[in-house]
């Protein structure tokens, strides 16, 4: 086993990884075999088998359940032989979430992994650390095809009966009401099944004829059946909008794959772009052409989780899908997801012989291609060249020369230079050049993330030929220059596309750009500050609010307490006069007794006398009585003004005016009282 520079590559090929594959975690990835040939490849979640000529099993990934069947449970990052079978020719390998089936040149099966729904078809639910061979088919002929799913497995014989195992609690392997099967257990459409596939929750199968069949959970659109036929879905049913003969077919996470002679249909979800029908199409509940390729271009197709890849006549690879861990194969920092299909640029040099892809990886197996060969077929839309391998300055430097094209700023420098004079870009804005009459109008970018269509049938020059041709496109300086005067700026780092011309043709593309995950990052980080900015200026102004809330309350309360103050005094003075009137009228009546009391006779004197004293008595009752009012109106004012002893400079006025009117009043009864008492 091998793994040098890219160059020394056998003739006979090299196993490619991409994505978590164990082997080089998120990294592209390769190795070969220095005394035997790569021959057939299977993922399954996070696990992958390797088949070699020699009829070597190899196997390398996660190890949890045993699935490796190399007796334990340890990680393996490197392809390990598993020994126990090496006195086999294994011949066909498949690998489910979490096992591996395997069958020899003699007709043995054997299984290893995960056993919970009884998918190693051993006749129990225990796992298994190491290849057990499945007894079974000791009797049923020789085994063409093997598939496995989530929890379920396929045989299918070379007489083209099919029988299945495992989890059926979707009717994903077929067996109508049953729960699950422990041992193979076959199903049978009336006619004989040339292929068949096993996705997580549902499955599909092909018959001799071309028809497609479809079973398993309904959700999504995934079994490509009319509302009609749903009902069933727990036994294989006819895929009737498919009218011409399917040569294969593949099962992912939650979407279908379906080949025919001239084209690809896919259906079921498409969040991720699986699917491959462009950035609208969520979901498929019927089976779609994919646009992308000419009649009888495709020849094989693989399924993940929510990936697809396909492969060309050509041994051309194209994938889109989910773009996590890099498992696309479209540049070491690009894990966007793609929903068109999309070339590999890594694979125009090899010719790809076939791909398998897991849950969170992919692997292909490619061979260099022959020298003979000096070109290559595209599509119309394809993208040649991988720029997430280079760098923003590099990608500027090789274009032409400023004079001929004019720069195109970013989608966010656009929106900017709407919302904003271009006096607010200040340097960034001077870096541009300026239009002149020998500049070329600004093109339009498409929205699409491919680019406009180029002319058709082009050939794509390798090494050799391109090498000829770099010396007539000369890099342009001032492309550079100005890429050092843009500094750390994000606008710059945010360029979505960039213009090349051909030199042959004079023919304009447009390419997409991916940010790096750093830029992302800042990004992220620019955006996260500015939201603390907002929440933390929403905050003041909330407590701004509350603070003039609770001011508006306490002026209105003091405005209260005045009114009911003076409310208070009113009455006060008011019960004041009433007393002084009172006295008046009582001063009066004892003037008019006096005048009678002088005109009555001496035998009337000592009854005014005690008259008198009578009067007297009851004077200095009320004298207490109106000192005690007094001494309490005193008490209430002091204990008021204790209180408020912030209370503005009217209130201290005011409370002057009633010491004031209580001194008077005080006065008044000093000078009344000896009057009255003299009078009497």
């Amino acid at each position: 086993m091998a793994g040098e520079a890219e160059d020394e590559i056998p003739d006979s090929g090299a196993v490619f990884t991409f994505g978590k594959s164990k082997f080089a975690d998120n990294v592209p990835s390769k190795f070969w075999l220095k005394n035997d040939v790569p021959l057939k490849i299977a993922c399954g979640d996070e696990h992958t088998a390797l088949l070699t000529e020699n009829g070597k099993l190899f196997m390398f990934g996660s190890n949890n359940w045993g699935q490796l069947g190399l007796g334990s449970k340890l990680t393996v990052n490197k392809p390990t032989c598993v020994k126990a079978l090496k006195s086999e020719k294994v011949q066909l390998v498949a690998c489910g979430r979490n096992h591996t089936l395997v069958c020899t040149a003699q007709g043995k099966v054997y299984a290893s992994g995960g056993n919970s729904e009884g998918q190693l078809g051993l006749g129990d639910c225990d796992e298994r650390t190491a290849f057990h061979r499945v007894d079974f088919f000791n009797a049923h002929g020789p085994i063409r095809m093997l598939a496995a799913g989530s929890n379920t497995s396929a045989a299918l014989t070379a007489s083209g009966r099919l029988f299945m195992w495992g989890d059926n609690t979707e009717g994903q392997i077929g067996l109508g009401k049953e729960s699950q099967a422990s041992s193979p257990q076959e199903v049978s459409v009336g006619r004989p099944v040339s292929w068949v596939s096993c996705g997580y929750y549902h499955s599909a199968l092909v018959t001799v004829d071309g028809a497609l069949f479809t079973f398993g959970e309904r959700d999504s659109g995934k079994l490509g059946l009319g509302t009609d036929q749903l009902p069933g879905h727990r036994v294989p049913q006819l895929v009737k909008s498919i009218k011409e003969r399917v040569k294969q077919v593949e099962c992912g996470g939650g979407h279908t794959v379906a080949l025919t002679e001239d084209d690809v249909y896919t259906f079921g979800l498409g969040q991720f772009g699986q699917l491959g029908h462009g950035t609208f199409i969520f979901e498929s509940r019927l089976p779609r052409p994919v646009e992308h390729f000419k009649k009888g271009r495709v020849c094989q197709v693989a399924c993940g989780e929510n990936h697809t890849a396909v492969i060309t006549d050509g041994g051309l690879l194209y994938t889109f899908g989910d773009g996590r861990h890099g498992k696309l194969c479209l540049g070491e920092e690009n894990f966007t997801n793609q929903f068109k299909p999309t070339l590999c640029p890594r694979f125009l040099k090899y010719s790809v012989r076939a791909a398998a892809c897991g849950g969170c990886h992919m692997v292909v197996l490619a061979r260099p291609r022959d020298g003979s060969c000096s070109d290559v077929t595209l599509e119309d839309d394809d993208v040649t060249e991988d720029y997430l391998e280079k760098s923003y300055v590099e990608l500027l430097g090789d274009s032409l020369d400023s004079s001929t094209l004019q720069r195109s700023l970013s989608a966010r420098v656009r929106r900017r230079e709407r919302e904003r004079s271009p006096d607010q870009f200040g340097a960034l804005f001077r870096t541009l050049p300026a239009m002149t009459p020998g500049y070329l109008q600004p093109l339009p970018v498409c929205s699409q993330t491919a680019p406009p269509r180029l002319p058709p049938n082009r050939a794509v020059l390798f090494p050799e030929q391109a090498a000829a041709d770099s010396d007539s496109a000369a890099e342009s300086p001032t492309d550079t220059d100005s890429v050092r005067g843009l500094g750390e700026t994000t606008d710059f780092l945010n360029m979505t596309h960039v213009m090349k011309m051909d030199p042959g043709d004079k023919t304009l593309t447009l390419s997409p750009v991916q940010k790096s995950k750093e830029e992302e990052e800042e990004e992220e980080e620019e955006s996260e500050e500015e939201e603390e900015e907002e929440e933390e200026e929403e905050e003041e102004e909330e407590e701004e609010k509350e603070e003039e809330e609770e001011e508006e309350e306490e002026e209105e309360e003091e405005k209260e307490e005045e009114e009911e103050e003076e409310e208070g005094e009113e009455e006060k003075e008011q019960e004041e006069e009433e007393n002084e009137e009172e006295e008046e009228e009582e001063e009066e009546k004892e003037e008019s007794e006096e005048e009678d009391e002088e005109s009555s006779k001496d035998d009337e004197e000592a009854e005014e006398e005690e008259e008198e004293e009578e009067e007297e008595e009851e004077e200095e009752e009320e004298e207490e009585e109106e000192e005690e009012e007094e001494e309490e109106v005193v008490k209430k004012k002091k204990s008021k003004e204790g209180k408020r002893q912030s209370a503005k400079s009217a209130k201290t006025r005011k409370s002057r005016v009633k010491g004031q009117a209580a001194a008077e009043s005080e006065e008044f009864w000093d000078d009344v009282l000896p009057q009255y008492l003299n009078l009497k």
